[in-house]
């Protein structure tokens, strides 16, 4: 067993024991709200947007991204569990920044061993096999912030399973600074209909 396991067992442990009212908490988010973020490690949305265990749905991926199965998310949280805001929020020195779809590939193809980053780009160092797959899937990378936001609310707003009447709002998050910056074009993008 890794030292990193028994150190998330040790910690769940010490939660668990003074697990306390968190067992009552409601399954719908008590502010009505979810927010749509990366996966990155710098982020938590909890803090930032100045919530309380229950209060959001949180649902992340690489980049905070309006995928397929984001959108799934989304309509679940609302549709089953009637959240009626969302956000949108993607960050600053995010990592989908640092490649493109074609990096990604090769990459793949190369090795399935992690790759390594410095000033000149991506590296590959692992043994192969890799795997030509990664070729036909869509990372959904950024090169513009603001527009990549954009481009999600306005995916989200668009989707048929989504009701006209929910707001969706775009920001990015300075992980500099830690403040919210809002994206008037995606929120535009969002705005009921």
């Amino acid at each position: 067993m890794s030292n990193l396991k028994n150190e998330i067992i040790a910690a769940n442990q010490a939660f668990a024991s003074d697990f306390g009212d968190q067992s009552r908490l409601a399954m719908p988010p008590a502010r009505g709200l979810a927010i749509l973020t990366c996966m990155d490690a710098r982020l938590d949305p909890v803090k930032y947007a100045g919530l309380a265990e229950g209060d959001a749905h949180v649902i992340r991926n690489a980049g905070g991204r309006a995928s397929d199965d984001a959108i799934r998310s989304l309509v679940i949280s609302h549709k089953l569990l009637g959240t009626k805001e969302w956000f949108v929020i993607h960050h600053t020195d995010c990592g989908m920044e640092t490649f493109t779809n074609q990096i990604m590939g090769d990459l793949l193809a190369s090795s399935l061993e992690t790759a390594r980053v410095d000033e000149s780009g991506w590296h590959d160092h692992g043994q192969g096999p890799g795997s030509p797959a990664g070729r036909d899937i869509d990372w959904l990378t950024i090169s513009d912030r603001a527009e990549s936001v954009t481009e999600d609310v306005a995916r989200i707003r668009a989707h048929p399973l989504v009701p006209g009447n929910l707001p969706i709002y775009g920001f990015i998050y300075e992980v500099e600074s830690g403040r919210l910056v809002e994206v008037p074009a995606a929120t535009e993008a969002g705005r009921p209909l």
